[in-house]
């Protein structure tokens, strides 16, 4: 097959849509903005008309940039953000609860006694973080009508109208059996959604429809998460690498092959992606916000945005014995204790805004640091390096910050839009199923490479101060 493609990422505050061709590169780009709420109560909301509209919007600028047809339709999503909506007419019956939602808090409180058998059937622990708690408290609060499924199943039905998801977006839900890769008859039972009519799962490359609401026929050939997505893009197709993207959140991602490996580090076992009928799984670690910390210091006016990361951060040697955990919205893997909030130590009058961006950045990295580690001693070896992505790889300062806490290489992506190139990779793959997934793959290359400069011993002391903080946090102490 030959031709572009026209890949859409559809995340949680805006969509990239890019037109790309194997031959000539990038040859259109889109945007839309979406603001997702954040309401009293953990609560975070999207409008789904709003997700659908920038998906239509990004693509249709890409393709008038691009200004040619394309052979197939690549789709990202969010991975854990659902509604309930009517299959027959498509319209949403819900909000979207947006995958930092915490509401399905109660939910899971009562599903406790069986966190232990939903962690072996499905790789996943019990946190509202996941699409089955949202799903049931939906069901249990909003309503009993229509189907309730993750965003992409309802974005694709709009494209499209088919009923599907694909196996890596499945498996974030906590209903899928892990081994397996289809849908478990016991979780939905124990969330209480047996009766549910839940979309097939396919694999991340296969024709699944056509769409043609960017006013030519396209065929939707690739879906997938959005982290599984950057994953696939920065070329960690086989066990021992790992790569983190830092966007609204921070998310590590580690191959581990064509098994799931279930450790005790904290760390989530998924899907990686389904090709041709076969498996391959990850090991997956999420920093609930990264960029949105960045916002939340910049509302408060102490930057003015994530471009003043170095030049703020850079006016100080040091934090200044700031110690800050950015847990705005929980802390994620490998605690799971979404319910506690961040805290901001070792205050000063002399404290001032570089102390707090220098704090910001080392408590970011420390929380990679421990999804790195966690994913080292379930992979039974130590990480390479980190291949990393995101918008706020372009702060040398968090990078370096990053590399100096790993004590690793830190290899920054050459490819801006990691999401969007991986789920064009999987177009490809769907509307050529001769292809090697290696062939479909853009080629990679670190645009900067990161090493530590600073010794072991002190990147230790600093890791040891974020921990007594978090510590703190855990023992409810903190503040």
């Amino acid at each position: 097959m030959t031709g572009p493609v026209l890949a859409v990422d559809q995340g949680t505050s805006g969509t990239k849509a890019l037109v790309i061709c194997p031959e000539r590169g990038v040859l259109g780009t889109g945007f839309a903005e979406v603001r997702p709420r954040a309401l009293p109560g953990g609560r975070v909301e999207a409008d789904p008309a709003r997700l659908y509209d920038s998906v239509v919007e990004a693509g249709a600028r890409a393709l008038a940039e691009a200004g040619e047809p394309v052979v197939a339709l690549g789709l990202a999503n969010q991975g854990e953000t659902v509604l309930a909506w009517d299959p027959e007419t498509g319209r949403p019956l819900t909000d979207a609860l947006v995958w930092q939602d915490r509401r399905a808090e109660s939910v899971c409180t009562e599903l406790a006694e069986h966190a232990d058998e939903l962690r072996a059937l499905t790789g996943l622990p019990l946190d509202p973080y996941f699409a089955a708690p949202k799903m049931a408290w939906i069901r249990r609060h909003l309503t009993r009508e229509g189907v309730v499924t993750t965003s992409d199943a309802w974005l694709v039905h709009r494209l499209t109208g088919a009923f599907v998801t694909d196996a890596a977006t499945a498996g974030r839900t906590q209903l899928l059996d892990l081994d397996r890769a289809e849908w478990s008859g016991r979780a939905p039972e124990l969330y209480g959604l047996t009766d549910e009519h839940l979309p097939e799962v396919v694999d991340n490359a296969q024709q699944v429809g056509v769409t043609r609401v960017f006013g030519q026929e396209i065929p939707l050939t690739g879906l997938a998460v959005d982290q599984q997505a950057a994953l696939l893009a920065q070329r960690i197709t086989a066990p021992g690498g790992a790569k983190c993207t830092y966007g609204t959140g921070a998310f590590l991602l580690a191959h581990t092959g064509s098994a799931p490996r279930r450790g005790d580090s904290g760390l989530v076992s998924c899907v990686a992606w389904r090709l041709g009928g076969r498996t391959s799984y990850c090991l997956d670690g999420q920093v609930y916000t990264a960029a949105s910390a960045v916002r939340w210091l910049t509302d408060l006016g102490v930057i003015g945005g994530a471009a003043d990361l170095d030049t703020v951060g850079g006016s100080v040697s040091d934090s200044g014995g700031v110690t800050f955990v950015p847990a705005l919205a929980g802390l994620a893997a490998p605690w799971w204790r979404g319910e506690l909030r961040g805290s901001l130590t070792g205050l000063g009058l002399d404290t001032g805004p570089g102390h707090l961006v220098r704090a910001l950045c080392e408590g970011l990295a420390a929380q990679v640091v421990e999804l790195a580690e966690a994913a080292a001693q379930d992979l039974g070896t130590p990480l390479d390096a980190l291949r990393v992505d995101g918008g706020l790889t372009r702060s040398t300062l968090l990078m370096q910050t990053q590399a100096d806490l790993l004590q690793r290489p830190v290899e920054v992506s050459a490819l801006p839009d990691a999401t969007a190139l991986g789920v064009g990779a999987l177009a490809r793959l769907g509307a050529d199923p001769g292809l090697e997934p290696a062939d479909a793959l853009p080629d990679w290359k670190p645009a900067a490479v990161y090493e530590p400069r600073i010794s072991a011993q002190e990147a230790g002391q600093r890791l040891g101060e974020f921990r007594r903080a978090v510590t703190a946090l855990l023992d409810g102490t903190a503040g």
